[in-house]
């Protein structure tokens, strides 16, 4: 006999539907145009750039364009501190003495939902966006997928799930 109960038959459509459904990528939110700092510019500079520029942070890249960190306002925020703790000058430090280098990316294949997802699991602002080989492509912030989830529309979505 080949009989499927009703249920089951009703979950493999559900599980086609879901594979089926494909999501914007990642890519079409993220920004491209980055201000990106080498572990050996001046700590200093780089609060300039952000101050100036109005960012909260950016990739750390290395002489092979690898990124290997990210500094953020957070980051810069502990020269403050280092010259209180110490009793002198704001420092001359080194980007590499500051920088996250504990990183969390998203590849390049990952669509708005993953994004979303992966923002609620932490408490980053921020990824930045790598290709398979790990070079840095852009990045992607909570904004941008905010922009995306403006760009969802209701319709959009029921035509989705009743294919």
């Amino acid at each position: 006999m080949n009989f499927k109960p009703n249920f089951v038959q009703k979950k493999a459509q559900q599980d086609k539907i879901q594979t089926s459904m494909k999501y914007e990528p990642v890519t079409k939110y993220m920004a491209t145009d980055l201000y990106t700092f080498n572990p050996d510019s001046e700590i200093i500079e780089v609060v300039e750039v952000m101050l100036t520029h109005k960012i909260s942070g950016a990739p750390v890249l290395n002489d092979q364009k690898k990124l290997i960190g990210l500094i953020s306002e957070k980051d810069c925020l502990k020269l403050m501190i280092d010259s209180v703790y110490h009793n002198h000058p704001i420092s001359k430090g080194k980007v590499s003495q500051y920088m996250t280098t504990s990183l969390k990316t998203i590849s390049v294949e990952s669509d708005v939902v993953d994004a979303a997802n992966k923002f609620l699991k932490t408490n980053f602002k921020r990824f930045p966006v790598v290709d398979k080989e790990g070079k840095l492509v852009g990045q992607v912030s909570r904004r941008d997928i905010l922009r995306a989830i403006k760009a969802m529309h209701i319709t959009t979505w029921q035509k989705e799930l009743t294919k």
